[in-house]
């Protein structure tokens, strides 16, 4: 039996539920919500509600006066009960959607992934931690988050309420936040972690096939680059020059030619490491080919951030040369 708080839910005690019924102890589990300290002493485990944090006693609240416990791993949020849960429980659900060991260095680095895009948020909202400095005023405010969805699901003010209605939309309210924490780990397991292996391949074989400096990347299909490329070039075991790679040539595959990408200087940055050549920039088709020369040409973007070419040996020779200007 899982025990949490009758009342008004929130989204940490309705995902910490969910994800407890995703590990083998709880997964037939019965849900009792109640602030009875009889009824929740009689529950298996109890999350939200208590005033205790004791994971050897299967107690999970962070309301008391004290708790500062987090994740760790370079986190710092102060956890909910759905942060508490995920520390204890997390990498066996991790492990089991991989369906790898629990040693498997995979289940360590997405249950990092989950927890960054996905459970700290929560946290952070239910202890009341806001996500910019408090001289910082919002230029617009978002209540699309999981968090603001699942407290919409409560009876309002006007409408009937009970004990049964309450539990019924809980109910709702732990499916809602579950799918989606699944439909993120999902994400992991079934795109990310292949586009991650595949881009180290890539990699590997470019080095081999179009540039054994490193500077120039040849994929031979297109996959989602960025993130990957900076993860792999910290990490000490994959063998990537950290701040190598220039360039990123890959076939376009809508349009049936290929493109040539100067490389960010952070994954979400919109500055380069090295532009494409400045006198390229804005120009298109036969005049980039005159001016280049370099038969096939396409575009070049006004930034410098993008180019094209009808061939993948014309995109390739765009970013060996672009090296040398």
């Amino acid at each position: 039996v899982i025990g949490t708080h009758s009342g008004t839910f929130h989204c940490d005690e309705a995902l910490a539920v969910y994800m407890l019924k995703l590990t083998d102890t709880y997964r037939d589990a019965d849900v009792v919500r109640s602030r009875d300290p009889a009824v929740l002493g009689g529950c298996d485990i109890v999350v939200d509600v208590g005033a205790v944090y004791d994971a050897s006693k299967n107690l999970f609240d962070h309301h008391q006066r004290g708790f500062e416990e987090v994740l760790g791993l370079g986190f710092n949020t102060k956890l909910s009960s759905a942060g508490l849960v995920y520390k204890h429980f997390g990498h066996e659900i991790v492990a089991k959607k991989l369906d790898v060991p629990y040693e498997d260095p995979n289940v360590a680095y997405v249950y990092s992934l989950l927890y960054r895009d996905f459970v700290e948020a929560i946290d952070a909202i239910d202890n009341g931690i806001s996500q910019y400095s408090k001289d910082i005023e919002p230029k617009y405010r978002n209540r699309t988050d999981l968090s603001s969805r699942v407290g919409r699901l409560n009876p309002k003010w006007n409408e009937p309420t009970s004990n049964a209605i309450l539990d019924e939309k809980f109910n709702v309210a732990s499916a809602l936040a579950g799918g989606e924490f699944m439909e993120q780990l999902d994400f992991y397991a079934t795109s990310w972690l292949p586009a991650r292996e595949l881009v180290k391949e890539l990699v590997k074989t470019s080095k081999e096939s179009a540039d054994p400096s490193g500077k120039v990347l040849l994929f031979e299909q297109f996959v989602p680059w960025k993130e990957h490329l900076f993860d792999l070039e910290k990490d000490a075991n994959s063998g990537i020059e950290e701040g190598a790679a220039a360039y990123i040539v890959y076939p376009d595959e809508s349009a049936g030619n290929w493109r040539v990408q100067a490389v960010p200087v952070s994954p979400h940055s919109f500055e380069s490491r090295k532009a494409l050549p400045e006198p390229w920039r804005g120009v298109r088709d036969d005049a980039l080919s005159e001016l280049s020369g370099i038969p096939g040409g396409i575009f070049v973007h006004a930034s410098g951030f993008i180019g094209g070419n009808k061939t993948k040996e014309g995109a390739l020779t765009m970013a060996k040369k672009a090296l040398e200007i």
